[in-house]
């Protein structure tokens, strides 16, 4: 399957890079990724429509400085396109996150293999890296945990890699449930219950340990008392995806669900919390 990739520069102002994200995911672009300037949206090309595009008030008050790129992805060269671009990640100095042709380091604690493809949480982002770090510091042996938006499946392998008894990842992108499914396999780790769809997949008695959760602002707040409801008093939430900003806001909702914010981790203005459920 060819994919039509948009590159743009991400807005500067916090909120319009949110509705731009928002935007693009309604007229049918699936998977998203950034840097420091820049979004890289992804649609299937069958999908992509110019029309839907330029009816989206991002085109309507764009410029030559804030759009960039429209090319075309084709499937079979997804492999070579990655091998350029992936670099290994290092996290606290004892996890590695590499491709397949990327030397291991066996002195490490924590091997972590990716296969190529355009699920989000490679863990270059910020927001992966910080839920990374606090699930290294975190005592996962025998827990059950439930990894929403688990994008490439990264952070649930993590957890069965260092203990945990079970992970249920679920993320609404068919890349992502595809991706997840193949890295579980690379790693050869058990334990594992990979779903597509969204909150509504969760059943409303409290069973899981510890909550990933690494989407965004608005989802995490919409969905918040679904995690809730599934998490066991006494067990833990990690929230990230948003901005140092949007903590406020993030903690008021998790208040009104039950949960008390412990602590928080943050690189380049994103955040990472976690929450307790009393």
């Amino acid at each position: 399957m060819n994919y039509i990739e948009l590159k743009c520069r991400r807005p500067d102002n916090l909120e319009q890079a949110e509705m731009l994200v928002a935007e693009l995911a309604d007229i049918g672009f699936e998977s998203f990724s950034e840097d420091e300037n820049y979004l890289l949206a992804y649609i299937p090309q069958s999908d992509f429509a110019t029309s839907n595009l330029l009816s989206t008030t991002f085109c309507k008050n764009l410029d030559n400085r804030t759009m960039l790129a429209i090319s075309i992805i084709k499937s079979q060269n997804w492999n070579a396109v990655w091998e350029s671009n992936y670099t290994p990640v290092m996290i606290d100095g004892c996890c590695q996150v590499r491709a397949t042709f990327h030397e291991p380091k066996p002195e490490l604690e924590f091997d972590i293999l990716l296969s190529p493809k355009m699920a989000f949480g490679t863990a270059h982002h910020e927001t992966t890296a910080l839920m990374m770090r606090l699930l290294l510091k975190e005592k996962v042996e025998g827990m059950r945990i439930l990894d929403m938006g688990c994008g490439t499946g990264i952070l649930g392998i993590l957890a069965i890699k260092k203990g945990a008894l079970m992970v249920t990842s679920i993320d609404v992108d068919e890349w992502a449930y595809q991706n997840t499914l193949e890295n579980i396999e690379l790693n050869n780790v058990a334990g594992f219950t990979v779903l597509k769809g969204g909150a509504e997949l969760l059943e409303n008695d409290d069973h899981y340990d510890l909550i990933l959760a690494n989407i965004n602002k608005n989802i995490l707040i919409s969905d918040m008392p679904a995690y809730a409801k599934v998490l066991r008093k006494g067990g833990r939430i990690f929230f990230s995806g948003f901005y140092t900003e949007d903590l406020d806001d993030i903690t008021k909702k998790a208040n009104k669900s039950g949960l008390i914010f412990e602590s928080n981790l943050s690189d380049k203005n994103w955040v990472a919390a976690i929450f307790n459920k009393k």
